[in-house]
């Protein structure tokens, strides 16, 4: 049941983070930890929330008040206070595809306002994610799946360039100079490898490119959470609030 639940020492890690604990301003949760584990569940396994065992309880409440906590912040803020003592010696960059199933379209004001777009592989979102220099992602933004992967940088490096020495990132992010001069303006080191067409080529730390697998690497344990690796979702900020769940747990 772990795979689908946490640990002791994970629970204490974040139960002081979740509202409706003991002795805080409103109503008191009959049990957080049941809470938690039932959102876990239904998104490792990538069920529909009324197909959640019933020892979780009624799947309607829980699929509104996970809705709930991602609208208010309560999922990212435990992201963030996970990820405060990052390793800073350098970031990275990249994004993933993941499909849209035809259940996550429909949504009042339309599909491109929820970060759902058409390409060849039909519905998808991009997940762009940034990490510290041990793998561990520090932060992400969603976009329409056809959308560039610049969309990402814009949203994202204005964070963490203030706190890093390097960032790295793949030929994507040299499509444009707006990424280099803001890595200059920083005084950060840019290991991106040039594209092939560029006039002049620029050099790069190739031995230092090579740890940008990490990232890779978590994606694919992002990807191992079924309901993230497809989006059944109809909102942005329900789906966003899954991922900083999905985080706070790897």
């Amino acid at each position: 049941m772990r795979r689908y639940g946490l640990r002791d020492d994970q629970w204490q890690r974040i139960e002081h983070l979740l509202p409706g604990r003991e002795d805080t301003v409103g109503v008191t949760a009959k049990d957080n930890r049941l809470f938690v584990e039932a959102v876990i569940y239904r998104y490792r396994a990538g069920i529909p929330w009324r197909d959640l065992p019933e020892r979780f309880g009624d799947w309607n409440n829980i699929a509104r008040r996970h809705k709930r906590w991602s609208d208010s912040g309560v999922w990212q803020r435990v992201f963030e206070h996970l990820a405060a003592d990052a390793d800073n010696e350098y970031a990275m960059i990249d994004s993933t595809i993941v499909r849209a199933h035809q259940h996550a379209a429909g949504a009042k004001g339309g599909t491109r306002r929820e970060c759902i777009g058409r390409s060849k592989g039909g519905l998808t979102t991009k997940i762009h994610a940034t990490c510290d220099a041990l793998g561990n992602l520090t932060g992400f933004h969603l976009t329409p799946g056809q959308a560039h992967d610049l969309q990402g940088a814009d949203a994202l490096l204005p964070d963490i360039l203030c706190k890093v020495k390097a960032f790295l990132a793949d030929k994507a992010y040299d499509a444009a100079e707006r990424v280099l001069d803001l890595l200059d303006q920083k005084a950060v080191k840019a290991v991106i490898p040039p594209k092939s067409n560029r006039t002049q080529q620029r050099e790069y730390d190739e031995d230092m490119y090579t740890w940008r697998h990490l990232i890779e690497n978590f994606f694919q344990k992002l990807k191992q959470y079924r309901a993230i690796a497809t989006r059944y979702d109809k909102r942005a900020s329900t789906f966003l609030g899954a991922i900083y769940m999905a985080a706070s747990v790897i």
